[in-house]
């Protein structure tokens, strides 16, 4: 499936990016407070190249030992190169991934023959353990000053970890359980030389296995992973259900499995070529107040307490890069990625509601705040049962505040097909369910209260049957050969073509 080269690590997804003239290398000095999002913020609205700062400087002005790679994922068509393919083959891997998670049965040895992509994917899942690793060329002293970690916002509390991948189990595995870690991206604030909090909220995966170390009045091992491969990268930034590893699938979007190496210090098995790792320990009930920090809805958050990591041994390459990000009103990495995801999603979700057409995430909107969904609406309603079923269906939809339902015929994807749909099909009084009391993300500071608030599903499709008493208007719609005569006779007096 994949029709770019396996990016083992890193270092082959710039050098390829380098290759198609889609990276920068920045000689001038560029301070890590502040001025790096200057840049970055620039690039993203430019759907710019891959950024590598060669000369990133700290605020006194002395130089970083480690080159500062940005804007990884800035476009889509970076972020589908990530997953090995093109942008316009996104859809067919999500069609694919959608098979993985319900394949339909073999019909005879032709359709199993048929069948061995498929079972050649499910190979890759299988992570090889090495003894030697790229990642532990070098045995660091514990000193996460030294890293050229980014104070991306001038709000923010201080230096800020923006692409961790946490690696993390939960208590009662053994390290060889692999199919039991969970990969997280969570921000990650430096306290000092050795200690970092880590921000993960309740409902995420490292969460719960900090929960069942804490329950055992255990220290719970941690490993974070710097710029990781792109599969790994992208893996950890899915939103996987939570019986399948982030690692194990990391092998399907590789094309290769993955490579995990012991950790030095801590009982698990970490990436074997990422550029820098970070291991330690997070003990029951040490905490600390994070924050705040800018984040992807525009604000910066609240000062909250979250657990500390404390670092027992830091490893790396002879010659690490150190990857960065920011995250902010869109556009940013996050919001790009999103986007993306939006199209490896929709086969999953049209294998659970077979009458969705399209589903379009606005990146404005801060990715999953609302979403717009097209159907083939057949019954009266269909728009509600289909809400209800989306709010219901990931974890994400949970906070997708606003939805709203429209025919086939409109562009899903498009303001201004949605706003003449809701224009002309929508009656407030009729077509709008607003429910109280729901799931939302803390972060959204229009909610009531944290972690609750209210959602609004508004209905802009045609009403047929029992939803009105009226007689529907009819589309007004031009023949398709008169369509065709006219772009031929202006193609023919356009001022190029005489």
């Amino acid at each position: 499936m994949r029709s770019l080269p396996n990016f083992a690590d890193l270092r082959a997804f710039l050098g390829w990016a380098e290759a198609q003239g889609d990276l920068v290398r920045i000689n001038d000095p560029v301070r890590l407070q502040h001025e790096m999002t200057a840049v970055q913020v620039a690039a993203l609205r430019q759907a710019g190249p891959v950024l590598r700062f060669d000369a990133a400087t700290r605020q006194d002005g002395t130089r970083a030992r480690m080159p500062v790679v940005a804007n990884l994922f800035g476009t889509q068509e970076r972020v589908a190169a990530g997953l090995g393919l093109t942008r316009d083959q996104i859809p067919d891997l999500g069609e694919f991934l959608a098979s993985l998670r319900s394949p339909a049965p073999v019909e005879g040895m032709r359709d199993a023959w048929s069948r061995w992509p498929m079972l050649r994917a499910a190979l890759m899942t299988r992570p090889h353990t090495v003894r030697r690793a790229t990642v532990q060329q070098v045995d660091a002293a514990p000193d996460l000053l030294k890293l050229p970690v980014q104070t991306p916002w001038p709000g923010d509390a201080g230096p800020l970890i923006t692409w961790p991948v946490v690696v993390t189990r939960p208590f009662g595995s053994e390290a060889a359980q692999v199919v039991r870690y969970n990969l997280g991206v969570y921000r990650a604030q430096v306290l000092g030389p050795d200690r970092l909090i880590l921000r993960w909220l309740a409902h995420r995966g490292g969460a719960a296995h900090a929960r069942s170390w804490a329950k055992a009045r255990e220290p719970m091992p941690v490993a974070i992973a710097l710029g990781a491969d792109p599969a790994m990268l992208l893996s950890a930034a899915l939103p996987l259900p939570e019986t399948v590893s982030e690692i194990t699938f990391s092998g399907v979007l590789r094309g290769a499995r993955a490579e995990l190496v012991p950790a030095r210090t801590v009982p698990l098995l970490v990436p074997a070529n990422a550029e820098i790792m970070l291991e330690g320990w997070v003990h029951p009930d040490e905490t600390a107040p994070e924050g705040p920090f800018g984040d992807h809805t525009g604000y910066y958050n609240s000062v909250e307490s979250f657990p500390v990591m404390r670092i027992s041994a830091i490893t790396h390459r002879q010659d690490p890069l150190y990857l960065s990000t920011i995250t902010g009103r869109p556009p940013d990495e996050p919001s790009v990625i999103g986007e993306v995801f939006n199209d490896l999603a929709l086969p999953v979700i049209r294998a659970q509601i077979p009458e969705v057409r399209d589903l379009w995430l606005p990146p404005a909107a801060c990715s999953y705040r609302m979403a717009v969904v097209s159907i083939d609406k057949r019954y009266p309603g269909q728009a509600r049962r289909v809400m209800m079923a989306l709010w219901g269906m990931l974890a994400q939809f949970s906070y997708t505040k606003m939805l709203i339902v429209v025919d086939a015929d409109i562009d899903a994807r498009n303001w201004d097909d949605i706003a003449w749909a809701l224009a002309t099909r929508m009656d407030p009084a009729r077509d709008v369910m607003v429910l109280d009391n729901t799931p939302m993300d803390y972060l959204d500071f229009a909610s009531p209260r944290e972690g609750l608030a209210g959602k609004i599903g508004i209905d802009a499709t045609t009403k047929i049957g029992t939803e009105t008493v009226r007689d529907w208007g009819q589309v007004m719609t031009l023949n398709p050969q008169h369509e065709a005569f006219a772009a031929d006779l202006l193609a023919r007096y356009s001022p190029g073509a005489r």
